[in-house]
């Protein structure tokens, strides 16, 4: 078959790319950003074509689909409906790989991107895994009966796919734009976790802890009550490590290079996936000791006096806990936030809550609001200098002023959002004289 993807450059869109062109189909795609982003990584090595304007032929044989950044409005959009092409939606094409294979579903409002990682990680050599992540990943091999799906929950997309095990992380309000409330979230990813045969949640979370479920459930986290759980916990400068217990027997201790508490979780919920896959405990040990996490997940770079942390930190709870992880491995070090708010809707939401997270910061920085699904003139009411007020001793700051981080010395500057906050990065290391490689 044939597909045209349009907001090809997005992370979900190139991952789908990347597994529609594994599973033997012809893949081109379709994108309004012009510049290089980190996504085309697995579209460049798959020769995947991107057009970036309208002047290219349509095959009326492609199946199209487009973003959820895109509205049906958008011109390209109208043009393969006037083209007469068929149009899927993203969640319809996801659910049909996902029926292809025994997925694990990956979901909750914070940690899916480094969960299913750390799944891919332990999976891949150990049993074969195919995988969707959520920072621009995807590969198949269709001899493979695995696949990890990073599953959002955006829009209900989710609700298309057909899990065989799933993960529930947390649930924490989000996505205001699309969700009536917390309630209405919390049905929500009731739905797609009962979906499943086997269910892995957090049970230290008291709203993951409201599913009502009837299938099969393994709980984990630090409470005893759960499943499987952490104690005896070390955060080190090095990383973390800890003991686990499963069915209140001890089952292993545990290492990890990664920060805060919030990951040994993360690894907790991989752990128990992977043992009831049958892999055994000593190579999920050694294994853990090699991960290196997803793109922009506390990526560093380390340049002169600053460490550089590229985070796709966009909601409260993500900004608070990897601005914990910074002073967990660099506690002598001044902790610089750089925040570019996405959406008017959510910072709107939950303005106080970014507030108080980013002033636990030794120093706040804030950008303007980034949205390319909602229209600012539909929130007269709310900027980024609403959240800088908030904020003691926080500053605006742009690509054109970048150059107030060169006064932070010995520091770590940690870069936040699920936007293009990159292009802020790459202009402060042409500052320091050092460019990344494309």
């Amino acid at each position: 078959m044939k597909y045209y993807l349009m907001g090809i450059k997005g992370t979900g869109m190139s991952a789908l790319a990347q597994i529609l062109y594994d599973l033997g189909n012809e893949v081109v795609g379709y994108d309004d950003i012009k510049y290089y982003k980190f996504t085309e990584e697995g579209l460049r090595e798959r020769k995947i074509q991107i057009y970036t304007d309208s002047n290219h032929k349509l095959d009326k044989d492609m199946i199209a689909t487009y973003s959820k950044a895109f509205s049906k409005d958008h011109p390209e959009v109208k043009r393969v409906r006037e083209a007469g092409m068929v149009l899927k939606d993203y969640d319809e094409v996801m659910g049909d790989v996902s029926k292809l294979f025994k997925t694990i579903g990956v979901c909750g409002t914070h940690g899916k991107t480094t969960t299913a990682s750390l799944l891919k990680h332990i999976l891949t050599p150990t049993k074969g895994c195919n995988y969707f992540i959520g920072d621009g990943e995807g590969y198949v091999n269709k001899n493979n009966e695995l696949y990890v799906l990073e599953s959002c929950e955006y829009r209900k997309n989710f609700l298309a796919y057909h899990p065989t095990y799933a993960v529930l992380t947390n649930i924490e309000l989000e996505h205001v734009e699309c969700f009536d409330g917390l309630e209405d979230e919390i049905q929500t990813f009731s739905e797609f976790v009962n979906k499943a045969e086997f269910i892995v949640a957090c049970g230290d979370d008291e709203n993951v802890r409201k599913i009502r479920t009837n299938k099969e459930i393994m709980y984990y986290g630090f409470d005893r009550s759960n499943d499987i759980y952490a104690t005896n916990v070390e955060l080190t400068h090095n990383g973390s490590n800890f003991d686990v217990y499963l069915n209140n027997e001890y089952y292993g201790h545990f290492e990890v290079p990664l920060f805060g508490r919030h990951m040994v979780l993360n690894t907790l919920a991989c752990i128990a996936i992977c043992q009831r896959e049958g892999i055994d405990k000593e190579t999920i040990h050694d294994l853990l000791q090699t991960f290196v996490n997803a793109k922009r997940r506390f990526k560093e770079y380390k340049y002169k006096d600053f460490v550089l942390v590229d985070d796709y930190a966009h909601h409260p709870t993500e900004l608070k806990v990897t601005l914990e992880s910074a002073k967990q491995k660099y506690p002598d070090k001044e902790i610089v936030g750089v925040f570019l708010p996405n959406t008017y809707s959510r910072t709107e939401a939950l303005l106080d809550d970014f507030s108080q997270v980013l002033a636990k910061a030794d120093k706040a920085y804030v950008m303007d609001i980034s949205c390319d699904r909602e229209k600012k003139e539909d929130y007269h009411n709310i900027s980024s200098d609403d959240l800088i007020q908030k904020i003691p001793g926080a500053e605006k700051i742009s690509v054109e002023t970048v150059d107030k981080l060169l006064k932070h010395k010995n520091a770590v500057i940690c870069f936040m959002s699920c936007a293009n906050i990159y292009l802020l990065i790459d202009a402060f290391k042409k500052l320091l004289g050092v460019e990344d490689e494309k």
